[in-house]
C-alpha cells in the first residue's frame, strides 16, 4: 500500500490554490477522519467544492479522492504522522530529547523524499551524468555546500565538473556549458534567483538541466528536463536552518554519484584507488624516526 498520501500535500500547500487549500489543511488536520468521509462528505465540512478537491487530487499527482484514502490510509499505519509535529528548536531543550528528535526527523525526511522520489527521473540523471562532457552544480547557501560535496564525490572519479561558491561565477560558468553538458541546480524553494538564471544560461545553451528541489511545482522544477523533488519535514518557521531538507538533498547526491560510479566500476575503483593514494602521500602523519 502507498502511504504517501500526507507527504505530498504538505510539500504541495505552497502551491495550491486557495480554493484547494481549504481542503488540504482539512485532511492533513484529520487524517483520521479523511479514510472514512466521501467527496461529498469533505467538501462540506471544508468548505471546498467537491471540484477543487478533484483538482487538488490531480495537482498533487494522485488519480483521484480513493486513492488518496488509500495513500493516507497507508500514512496511518506507519504511525509515523507525530515526526511532523513541534518545532525543530526550542529553548533549553533536554540533550537526550534534541539527540533522538533531530535524528528522527533526518531519517524520517530521507525516508519521506524515497516516497515520492520518482525511479525514472532518477534513471534519466544518471544517465545524463554518466554521459556529460562537464557537469556544473549551482547552489547557495545551505545548498551550495551540497553543491561542493557534490563535485568532490564526482571529482573522485574523474568527472569534470564545477561548484563555483561565488554567483558571478556560477553565472559565467553557465553560460560556456554545451550539448553534451549537464547543469545541477540545487534549491529546496526552487526560486534561488541566481540559480534559476544560471540554469535558463544552461538551458538555452541545449545542456541537460536537473533540480533538487522540493516536490511540487516552483520555478525551478518546472524550468528544467529532470526533477529530483525531495520532502522536508521542517516547519517553515525554522527552514532558515535547512537540516533535515539538507541531509535529503546530500542523500540524492549519494544515489546519483553511487549510480554513475556503478556504470563504470573498474574506472571507479581505479581512480578512486589514485586519488586515495595522493592524499595519503600528501596528508598522512610523517614517521617518526
Amino acid at each position: 500500500m502507498n502511504n504517501d498520501g500526507l507527504i505530498r500535500i504538505r510539500e504541495a500547500m505552497n502551491h495550491i490554490k486557495p480554493a484547494e487549500k481549504n481542503a488540504a489543511v482539512y485532511i492533513l488536520e484529520n487524517p483520521e477522519e479523511i479514510v472514512r468521509l466521501s467527496i461529498k462528505e469533505l467538501s462540506n465540512r471544508s468548505g471546498s467544492s467537491q471540484a477543487a478537491i478533484t483538482r487538488l487530487c490531480k495537482n498533487i499527482g494522485v488519480s483521484g479522492f480513493q486513492d488518496l484514502k488509500l495513500r493516507i490510509a497507508g500514512d496511518l499505519q506507519t504511525s509515523e504522522l507525530n515526526i511532523y509535529n513541534g518545532n525543530e528548536i526550542i529553548s533549553d531543550e533536554n540533550v537526550n530529547s534534541l539527540i533522538e528528535k533531530v535524528s528522527q526527523k533526518n531519517i524520517e525526511s530521507i525516508r519521506q523524499t524515497l516516497k515520492i522520489l520518482e525511479i525514472n527521473s532518477v534513471e534519466r540523471a544518471i544517465e545524463a551524468l554518466n554521459k556529460a562532457n562537464r557537469i556544473d552544480f549551482y547552489g547557495a547557501a545551505a545548498s551550495q555546500v551540497i553543491a561542493q560535496d557534490a563535485q568532490q564525490k564526482f571529482l573522485r572519479i574523474n568527472k569534470y565538473c564545477t561548484a563555483y561558491e561565488d554567483a558571478h561565477l556560477q553565472l559565467t560558468s553557465s553560460v560556456t556549458l554545451r550539448e553534451n553538458d549537464v547543469a545541477v541546480g540545487i534549491s529546496y524553494s526552487g526560486e534561488t534567483k541566481h540559480v534559476l538564471s544560471a540554469i535558463r544560461n544552461a538551458k538555452q545553451n541545449n545542456a541537460v538541466t536537473v533540480a533538487i528541489t522540493r516536490y511540487g511545482k516552483n520555478t525551478l522544477s518546472e524550468l528544467v528536463d529532470i526533477h529530483l523533488c525531495v520532502s522536508s519535514v521542517e516547519s517553515d518557521l525554522v527552514r532558515s536552518a535547512a537540516t533535515a531538507s539538507r541531509i535529503a538533498q546530500l542523500n540524492i547526491i549519494d544515489i546519483l554519484f553511487t549510480g554513475v560510479a556503478s556504470r563504470n566500476y573498474d574506472a571507479t575503483i581505479h581512480y578512486l584507488n589514485q586519488t586515495r593514494e595522493a592524499l595519503q602521500r600528501e596528508f598522512r602523519n610523517p614517521k617518526k624516526g
